[in-house]
């Protein structure tokens, strides 16, 4: 089987790269020719735990190949998958540029009959917009050739996407038609033999089973964020009001820790996406407006605690960030708290100290110089007047705790993921803040 991914970003290589490991023949197509010129020499441009080793197996065993020419390779393949990106456009609303963009190449190049399956996270009705961009490029060319449409979700997390795409939960698929059903069932099949686990349903519900997912989640993020800050207030503590809620069977513990907000390519930009088309068909969603306006503010919050602490007056003071992706395993700091602790410290007149696993690159491609970008944990905390820990990456959950407060000026921990315990931190003599404590 062959098959085209369009779209060499996070959600179109991990997809062109697990599809070549069990065997399908896969072309990613990709416009930027810097970027497929790196791939074919085995550069991956994101970062992903094991994603490089296995690009570089496949393309040996002549299974994976790149091209920047969606139309060359068209007519070689059975389905197109479109993964391009749907940015946020200033209103909130997703960007379907680039995907119908892809739909009229489709429309404008095919001779037989095509599966065109949109992988991007896009709003209801994008499938109609798909469909009707190749049709009238067909009826351009006074062209009758048969093709369908479909919707298949993404739902891979950072930092564990292989996993996600070679054992899946479940995977979601919308179709119109059985030829579609039956394409995608030969695709998927391999990998869930023993358990199939597609869950075929209408388009419309595939396309918002997407972004109702990433909202739960969300939502999840933000109620124990609320909860844990009205914790702090009442003399609660959210770890154990967490361990009392998440053993409910109907809650469950996935999702309910505290911190300091969420970010990264899909949560916000998914939340923001589904409040904008409630908006486009005359319907409000007030709980994800909340859920939005408390993830905002939980991202400031523990430079509020910093601010307390110093009585307001931060001006000199040496902060140390451990941690800089909106997750661990990432480099990934698309609207990371991260960026937000770093614009209010430097205004605050601080100096910045930072140190991430993966992310040090990243941070100076967007920031530039205006923080230190240290070269490991002890460095960073080098006469830190704070530390604040915004990652919970593993390499910070144990370090050496007595040479780190001997290298920092004052011992003062703000943890902003609730890792480390108050009593031993305490007994070690630092002084500790965290979430809902």
């Amino acid at each position: 089987m062959k098959i085209a991914i369009v779209g060499t970003g996070y959600v179109g290589l991990v997809t062109g790269t697990c599809f070549a490991e069990i065997g399908v023949n896969v072309i990613c197509v990709d416009t930027n020719q810097e970027k497929i010129k790196a791939l074919k020499k085995g550069i991956i441009p994101i970062y992903e735990n094991g994603l490089g080793e296995m690009v570089v197996r496949n393309m040996k065993a002549g299974r994976l190949h790149f091209t920047t020419s969606l139309a060359s390779c068209l007519n070689e393949v059975e389905v197109v998958f479109s993964a391009v990106g749907t940015p946020p456009d200033e209103d909130g609303s997703a960007d379907l540029s680039y995907v119908l963009e892809v739909a009229h190449t489709i429309g404008q190049n095919m001779q037989k009959y095509i599966l065109v399956v949109t992988k991007s996270t896009v709003p209801v009705g994008t499938a109609q917009k798909v469909r009707a961009t190749i049709q009238e490029e067909l009826d351009k060319r006074g062209m009758q050739i048969e093709f369908d449409v479909a919707s298949n979700p993404e739902f891979l997390k950072e930092g564990t996407a292989i996993n996600d795409f070679m054992s899946p939960d479940r995977v979601v698929v919308g179709v119109e038609s059985e030829r579609a059903k039956q394409l995608m069932t030969k695709l998927y099949k391999p990998f869930l033999l023993n358990n199939f686990r597609v869950i075929f349903m209408d388009i419309p519900s595939a396309e918002m089973t997407k972004y109702a997912a990433n909202s739960m989640l969300a939502t999840r993020i933000s109620f124990m964020n609320d909860i844990a800050n009205l914790c702090e207030l009442v003399g609660a503590d959210i770890n154990m009001v967490r361990s009392g809620i998440g053993s409910d069977t109907r809650i469950g513990r996935k999702f309910l820790y505290p911190g300091i907000g969420y970010g990264g390519s899909c949560f916000p930009k998914d939340v923001k996406a589904l409040i904008k088309t409630a908006e486009q068909n005359g319907y409000k969603m007030r709980v994800l407006a909340a859920v939005e306006e408390v993830n905002e503010n939980q991202k400031g919050i523990l430079f509020e605690k910093l601010r307390i602490f110093y009585q307001n007056n931060l001006q000199g003071k040496t902060i140390t960030l451990w941690g800089l992706s909106f997750k661990p395993e990432t480099d990934d700091m698309r609207e990371a708290p991260a960026l937000i602790l770093i614009q209010k410290l430097l205004e605050a007149g601080c100096k910045v100290r930072a140190y991430d696993p993966a992310a040090m690159n990243e941070c100076h491609r967007r920031l530039g110089d205006v923080i230190y970008y240290a070269t490991d944990l002890y460095d960073a905390a080098l006469d830190a007047d704070a530390l604040l820990l915004l990652t919970e990456w593993k390499e910070f959950r144990l370090p050496s705790w007595a040479v780190i407060k001997k290298t920092m000026k004052n011992p003062l921990i703000l943890d902003g993921r609730n890792i480390y315990d108050k009593k031993e931190m305490t007994e070690m003599g630092f002084t500790y803040y965290c979430i809902g404590q």
